[in-house]
């Protein structure tokens, strides 16, 4: 699956380096294309509840989803990791 540009899209899998978990919600702000046999990946901003950016980091393709219009979104305190 190919993602736009400022998309918004969630996390598939828990980030603790990050401090980041499954189902985060992220924007792509940049695409990288992947080298010959690799997976191409994505620029992501993680921002707070209140839009101040948290942090920027480059995911696989796989390690994002899509957001579908039967979840919702949640608050969580951040973690120390974030702070």
């Amino acid at each position: 699956m190919s993602f736009q540009l400022f998309t918004r899209v969630a996390l598939k899998e828990d980030l603790p380096e990050q401090g980041l978990q499954r189902g985060d919600v992220a924007t792509i702000v940049e695409a990288h294309d992947g080298r010959a046999g690799q997976e191409p990946g994505y620029s992501l901003e993680v921002c707070n509840a209140v839009g101040e950016t948290l942090v920027v980091l480059v995911v696989r393709e796989s390690q994002i989803e899509p957001l579908a219009p039967d979840e919702v979104l949640h608050v969580r305190h951040l973690d120390e990791v974030m702070a």
